[in-house]
């Protein structure tokens, strides 16, 4: 079993590269991300995931064990093969994508090749209780289970609320989930719906101002 390669990047594709390690070429399958950060010629440490079928070895390289990481969790989803996994890695940093979990953010996952609403709505629903391990609860985030490191969107009431506004606005989800959790975080726990909002709203437009 495969789980690291060093050598010299021997050549890339558009979802591969061949790592040439003491005169043999790996064939590795790569996110946009990781193929990003890869040049014929240099030398490169890859993290690997090998998956083995009947007919094939496949080998699929990952430049940061949190990208890896990520890869396991969405693979254990029904429907995310290989493939739609690194599809989504290609456009969601881990740190994104566990925003995007915690938002409840389908739009942010259909960006990806291969993803439906379906299939982001199941992705959701079965990984949001279980990415909290591997990166920080983000902004807006709710702990739950005594702090064991997983996380949940917010329960619905004047956050979610308060969310929803701001999408009926026009402004994305994942934008309004991040922007209202701050603002509820400074605001304290009892704050009400209008107060959020106008809260939020005063602080996109600092933002869109800078």
């Amino acid at each position: 079993m495969i789980a690291r390669l060093r050598g010299t990047v021997d050549s890339v594709g558009e979802d591969w590269a061949v790592i040439d390690v003491g005169g043999v070429g790996y064939l590795v399958s790569c996110s946009g991300r990781t193929l990003a950060r890869l040049a014929p010629g240099t030398g490169v440490t890859l993290l690997v995931e090998t998956h083995v079928r009947e007919d094939a070895i496949q080998l699929y390289g990952f430049a940061e064990s949190g990208e890896r990481d990520w890869f396991r969790l969405l693979t254990t989803v029904q429907g995310v093969g290989a493939r739609v996994a690194l599809s989504i890695l290609s456009v969601l940093t881990p740190d994104q994508l566990l925003r995007t979990l915690a938002a409840g953010d389908k739009a942010g996952l259909t960006r990806a090749n291969g993803v439906g609403p379906k299939l982001a709505l199941r992705i959701l629903t079965e990984l949001k209780d279980k990415a909290g391990g591997i990166a920080s609860v983000p902004p807006g985030a709710v702990s739950v289970a005594g702090g064991g490191g997983s996380f949940a969107p917010a329960a619905a009431g004047p956050i979610e609320d308060a969310v929803s506004a701001l999408v009926n606005l026009g402004y994305r989800r994942l934008e309004a989930f991040e922007v209202v959790g701050l603002v509820a975080a400074e605001l304290g726990e009892q704050a009400e719906v209008p107060a959020l909002i106008g809260a939020a709203l005063k602080r996109l437009g600092r933002d869109m101002l800078r």
